[in-house]
């Protein structure tokens, strides 16, 4: 709960240094602005009183107004999710987790959408978790020993793409897209494309918390030297086979795009505090 302050009752000061009584620039176009013919009498100037940003929130990284509307900014919640997948896996698979990160993932239609990652000795996890009700809503498992691709670079779309987004991103494979059916390509609940993309979550600077776990460098300086020990170690089909870490554009092929618009300015993706609807 915030509160606006009154800030009716303040004065402005006047900054100076002991010993100097030379006027400020603002007293003096007040002297000359008098009667020509009287003394210079300086006038009391009427200041409309204002509060910088800084004096409020001095911590940079702080935007609360915007913050507190995702779920996940709210004290204990990433710390509960965190504790949740880590008995989850103790108990499934066995596994310790390496790493712990809050992206956000676009489909290949162009939707956001709030993932927690987290990297074991054999397995990237894909997590959507629901931050209101606290629970793991969808655990996708992908093997580093089937990961091949790594790409980095700008998103690109179609020339006649009428809904484009800016920024960077990663882009995961772990199977050939030219395999993906036609089908699952022009179904946006699809759960069988053979990729991720991921980019940086849109709460990262609220706080020095956020930018270590919403930072994608990070995420990918521990993801690729993570693929190529799971690369040797495998006993698989994937052996022998080289992890490829490349800079390209990204492309998404959406066109028309209504959907995702919709979708993404409205936040639809994340756990987000709509407001309240009454009559």
């Amino acid at each position: 709960m915030s509160a606006t302050g009154n800030f009716e009752g303040f004065q402005p000061v006047s900054l100076k240094q002991e010993g100097d009584d030379q006027p400020s620039e603002t007293d003096r176009l007040s002297v000359e602005e008098g009667d020509p013919g009287k003394d210079p009498v300086p006038r009391r100037i009427s200041r409309q009183s204002s509060v910088t940003e800084s004096t409020l929130y001095p911590n940079p990284y702080h935007q609360p107004y915007i913050s507190r509307k995702y779920f996940v900014t709210r004290p204990g919640a990433l710390e509960t999710a965190m504790e949740d997948l880590k008995g989850h896996i103790a108990e499934t698979s066995g596994e310790t987790i390496q790493g712990f990160w809050l992206l956000t993932k676009i489909d290949h239609w162009n939707n956001e959408q709030e993932r927690i990652l987290l990297l074991t000795d054999k397995t990237l996890l894909i997590c959507k978790y629901d931050f209101i009700m606290l629970s793991c809503v969808q655990l996708q498992r992908i093997p580093l020993s089937a990961i091949y691709r790594i790409c980095l670079g700008k998103f690109a779309f179609p020339g006649m793409s009428l809904d484009k987004r800016q920024g960077e991103g990663l882009r995961i494979y772990w199977g050939s897209p030219e395999e993906q059916s036609l089908l699952s390509r022009w179904n946006p609940w699809s759960t069988e494309v053979p990729y991720a993309t991921f980019t940086e979550h849109p709460m990262k600077y609220t706080s020095e918390k956020f930018l270590e776990i919403c930072k994608l460098s990070a995420f990918t300086s521990k993801l690729v030297p993570a693929i190529q020990n799971a690369c040797k170690d495998s006993t698989g089909s994937g052996r022998g086979r080289r992890l490829m870490v490349l800079t390209e554009p990204i492309l998404i092929e959406t066109y028309t795009g209504l959907m995702s618009f919709i979708g993404n300015r409205n936040k639809l993706g994340y756990s987000l505090a709509r407001g309240s609807i009454g009559f």
